[in-house]
């Protein structure tokens, strides 16, 4: 079959340019924001937590009204691009203000915190939403989104792996002390800057190239009735929130894992010269930081992968052990980091890639849509399925916040063993039994390869012919 408008290997790297720009602070949500709030900022878990879950679940609900918007933008530049220019600066300066501290009471700095975090998640959706929505325009070839999919991940792994890398080192260098709030700020002043350069690098490079049909007439009405209507969508929307929840539930709890359950150790590796003792911040750095590099081998391996063995199969292959190398956590003592290490190595290089399969099965919907209903809108089904992924996160965020106050949670005390048992169940099985529900939604997932090469010929010949018949 012909692979019209193949995509030079430029341009595929341009288009991951933006994830690298979004990660950078999706992956410090994810990983240290309960973290910031309950160590940092000073407010509780129950609080942090409660904020997560309306907050994200509002952000959720304006996702789809942000891919009605882009759906219905008409630029020289195109539908989606434009935002990318339009919002990577105010992008930029509400993180600096978001990781700011100012001296207020404990009701102020709650405000503070819901004001900021909402502004931040706003904005994140204004240019994140378009920039996703990309991925169902940037050619009209499966296998090509397939690939740029693949690639776009491996750019947001290479930002998580920075994120884990140097967020905690930094903020301590900047600020003095881990839990300095300047240093915090400092840092997203950093972030921010390479931000706005990795968004407009995005911009410049990349082209949309998949229009909707010319004699198309949409309403909003009809454009989420098709939405609703279209089952391969749906079956995706369950698998993502459950997806998400186990993912966001176990990342959510990482830095308090290795700060109260492991805690320092002393370890002899290679080429330290001897044994040495590692804190906190040089253990969970150095954890996220293998899991990042994991997750980049691979989303470079999943494109081959998934045009080899198809979609779903490699996304059922890869989740099965992903959630055993998960569950596994369970059953390990503080001192069996060597061990910790390489779950994580095994977890991360079959869980990682999930996401960039996932993405490009939501391109397939947005091309089954098409040749269902004769109307595309590509905006609404990629911003509809982020729209899972935030509320995944809310769920996750609420679940380990409230889960930490309610066996007990002090921050910086030595915890009891029931906030312990606690922290290693949402580290373990909670997330895991997630998984397998994630797991057995997507069995029910209808587009084979086979189909979705049918539906890119049928939507080619409709083009042709629409064409032919304007000129």
């Amino acid at each position: 079959m012909a692979t019209p408008d193949r995509l030079k290997l430029r341009e595929k790297l341009c288009y991951g340019f933006g994830d690298l720009a979004s990660v950078l602070y999706w992956q410090t949500f994810s990983l240290y924001l309960l973290y910031f709030y309950t160590d940092v900022f000073r407010i509780s878990a129950a609080a942090a937590g409660t904020m997560f879950l309306i907050s994200r679940i509002w952000d959720g609900v304006n996702d789809p009204m942000m891919g009605m918007l882009a759906d219905r933008t008409e630029t020289r530049w195109g539908k989606f691009r434009p935002f990318l220019l339009w919002f990577c600066v105010p992008f930029a300066v509400m993180g600096v203000l978001m990781f700011t501290t100012p001296h207020l009471g404990g009701t102020g700095k709650l405000i503070w915190a819901y004001i900021t975090f909402n502004g931040m998640m706003m904005i994140y959706t204004a240019i994140n939403i378009p920039y996703t929505s990309m991925l169902g325009v940037i050619s009209p070839d499966p296998n090509q989104r397939t690939i740029v999919s693949s690639i776009k991940f491996v750019f947001a792994y290479v930002a998580a792996t920075i994120v884990s890398f140097t967020l905690l080192p930094m903020a301590a260098w900047l600020g003095g002390a881990p839990d300095n709030p300047r240093g915090w700020q400092l840092v997203f002043v950093i972030y921010g800057i390479a931000a706005v350069i990795f968004f407009l690098i995005a911009f410049a490079g990349t082209r949309e190239r998949v229009r909707p049909p010319a004699a198309q007439k949409t309403s909003m009405a009809r454009d989420l009735r098709n939405l609703f209507t279209n089952g391969p969508w749906l079956v995706l929307l369950a698998t993502t929130i459950t997806f998400i929840l186990f993912v966001a539930t176990r990342l959510t709890i990482t830095a308090h894992y290795f700060r109260y359950f492991v805690g320092p150790q002393t370890l002899t590796l290679p080429f330290t010269g001897g044994a040495r003792s590692y804190g906190f911040t040089e253990l969970v750095s150095a954890f996220n930081t293998v899991g990042g590099v994991s997750a980049i081998v691979g989303a470079l391996l999943v494109g081959w992968f998934a045009t080899t063995v198809g979609k779903k199969p490699a996304f059922l292959i890869l989740f099965v052990i992903s959630i055993v190398s998960t569950a596994a956590f369970y059953f390990l003592r503080p001192e069996q980091v060597g061990l910790m290490f390489v779950l994580q190595i095994v977890g991360s290089l079959t869980g990682g890639p999930l996401s960039a399969v996932l993405w490009a099965m939501y391109a397939d919907t947005a091309d089954y849509a098409e040749w269902k209903n004769r109307s595309r809108s590509t905006g609404l089904v990629f911003s509809a399925s982020t729209m899972t992924q935030k509320v995944g996160w809310a769920i996750g965020g609420f679940l380990a916040g409230v889960m930490l106050s309610a066996t007990g949670y002090t921050p910086d005390k030595v915890q009891a063993s029931g906030v312990l048992h606690g922290i290693v169940l949402l580290m373990s099985i909670i997330p895991a039994a997630v998984g397998v529900v994630s797991m057995v939604i997507v069995l029910f997932y209808p587009l084979n390869e086979t189909r979705v090469r049918q539906i890119e010929i049928d939507l080619q010949a409709r083009r042709a012919g629409a064409a032919v018949a304007g000129s």
